[in-house]
């Protein structure tokens, strides 16, 4: 399998020499990441990453995540990480493709397969080595970038493929609980999106698990399983996060601090140097000598 890890690889640098693309293939992502140990803050969707050089450790919640090449991490849920940091081989730089979800699409696969239950709730996330026959289906859809024409005609029969092959493979009890509407996942699912959109607003921990459809210790007990952290910490996270782009783009730190939120100005610098390491102000000065700050992307 190495040898077709190795072959993707190239491919992707041929498209991307360096940073992160999206591809004229739908929902199809590369990337070539050349900055030495570049930490990085940035979010993660619903979809799958396949790293073909190189290393990622990405912090979710309390735990640390460990990839390399021939790993494949796959999320189901918004993962606010608040930390996530490459390291290149000797020879060369990370390299990782990566596949955005289609629900729709998940759930129309899954309708064709034999039912199988679900899993119970567990982190929304999961990461293994690759298996060959996604490996084989993944370069199969990647290949497409090198014959353009192509691409309006098997895009989407290369990527359902990939996604029948994703649900075979030691992710499909994850991913089987796309279907599952009524599933943990997917509600805990509905109070990620509302906090997304809307972090910087106050709610009270019942009225989110009202949005999910639970009991409130339910709700607090299976958030955490799923994302590794209180519902609290998350929307804590979301808000240093946009505060920390708006810091970036030259708003002083009291602008921020009310911006997403805060009603304290002070306890938001407490806040945001527990979290970063730096005061606001010695952060966004570093951010803006060094790579700044990347969207929200699987690679």
């Amino acid at each position: 399998m190495q040898q077709l890890i190795d072959e993707m690889a190239q491919r992707v640098i041929r498209h991307a020499a360096d940073g992160r693309k999206e591809t004229a293939i739908p929902r199809l992502g590369i990337g070539v990441i050349r900055a030495e140990k570049a930490p990085v803050m940035t979010g993660c969707g619903s979809g799958a990453c396949l790293v073909l050089q190189g290393s990622k450790q990405m912090l979710v919640g309390n735990q640390l995540l460990d990839y390399r090449a021939g790993s494949c991490f796959v999320s189901l849920i918004d993962l606010p990480t608040t930390r996530i940091q490459y390291e290149n081989k000797s020879s060369g730089p990370y390299i990782a493709t990566s596949l955005k979800f289609d629900h729709a699409l998940f759930t129309s696969v899954l309708a064709e397969l034999p039912a199988q239950r679900a899993a119970r709730i567990n982190p929304g996330y999961h990461l293994a080595a690759v298996s060959e026959p996604l490996l084989h289906s993944w370069n199969s859809l990647l290949a497409l970038l090198d014959t353009p024409d192509d691409i309006p005609f098997l895009a989407a029969l290369r990527e359902r493929e990939l996604v029948y092959r994703l649900i075979q493979s030691p992710h499909g009890p994850l991913l089987r609980q796309i279907a599952a509407r009524e599933g943990r996942l997917m509600q805990i699912g509905s109070a990620l999106h509302w906090l997304r959109i809307h972090f910087d607003q106050r709610i009270a921990a019942q009225e989110l698990a009202n949005i999910a459809g639970m009991s409130l210790p339910s709700f607090n007990r299976h958030f955490r399983l799923a994302t590794g952290t209180s519902p609290l910490q998350y929307q804590k996270t979301l808000r240093l996060q946009a505060a920390r782009r708006l810091l970036l783009n030259n708003q002083d730190a009291i602008q921020a601090a009310f911006a997403v939120g805060y009603e304290s100005p002070s306890q938001f610098s407490r806040e945001y140097a527990r979290l970063y390491g730096k005061s606001p102000k010695k952060d966004a000065a570093g951010l803006r000598a060094g790579i700044g700050l990347i969207p929200e992307n699987l690679i």
